[in-house]
């Protein structure tokens, strides 16, 4: 199991540093219909394409079958790997946004807001949802939360039950929060922060 998982990560690395050098997109284009180099617009179109309760539905009842004989939406097993494209899109975006802190911000909500169903987020990244991704960035690569989709996808599709000897908490956990920061972002909306509040800074 352990040399299938390393061989499966060696591919993964391949794959970014195909994507890297040739300047892919985000690759949004196949379930969303159109293709673009934005960052928030591609966030736009993650969650018009499905809310955030089913991205978050999907993600956890998928990581729970990945310990399971039973094969996860057996009578429409095509909606996880349109779930699996999407997510991948997203996490691609997430990527991108961490860099993005320095010149943007998300703007402050003019009314009280429902945070219920945004509750793993802390205070701090309520307020600047740009931490989130840091912090899930600095504990996981992009290469490392593909992988850990790819083998939720993989092994919530399987017949089989597989001993399964990487942490599928931390990815999933963290994926969670992103989710929940993107959906605020859109929310909210983004603007760029002003030359003489980066001169103060």
């Amino acid at each position: 199991m352990t040399r299938k998982i390393e061989m499966r990560k060696r591919m993964m690395n391949l794959n970014y540093d195909i994507m890297k050098k040739n300047n892919i997109s985000f690759g949004i284009n196949p379930w969303s219909g159109y293709e673009t180099a934005n960052p928030f617009y591609a966030l736009e179109a993650f969650f018009d394409f499905a809310h955030l309760d089913y991205h978050k539905n999907i993600l956890s009842e998928a990581v729970i079958h990945s310990h399971s004989r039973k094969i996860y939406k057996q009578d429409n097993p095509c909606e996880v790997f349109v779930f699996y494209c999407t997510i991948c899109s997203f996490l691609r975006v997430c990527h991108c946004l961490k860099m993005k802190s320095k010149k943007w911000k998300v703007k402050q909500s003019a009314r009280s807001e429902d945070v219920f169903h945004l509750s793993s987020l802390t205070k701090q990244e309520f307020d600047n949802p740009f931490v989130v991704f840091q912090k899930a960035f600095s504990e996981n690569t992009l290469e490392e939360f593909e992988f850990f989709i790819w083998e939720v996808t993989q092994l919530s599709l399987s017949p089989h039950e597989e001993e399964f000897d990487y942490d599928l908490m931390t990815p999933y956990v963290y994926l969670i929060k992103m989710l929940d920061a993107g959906e605020l972002m859109r929310e909210r909306g983004v603007e760029k922060i002003k030359k003489d509040q980066l001169a103060e800074e």
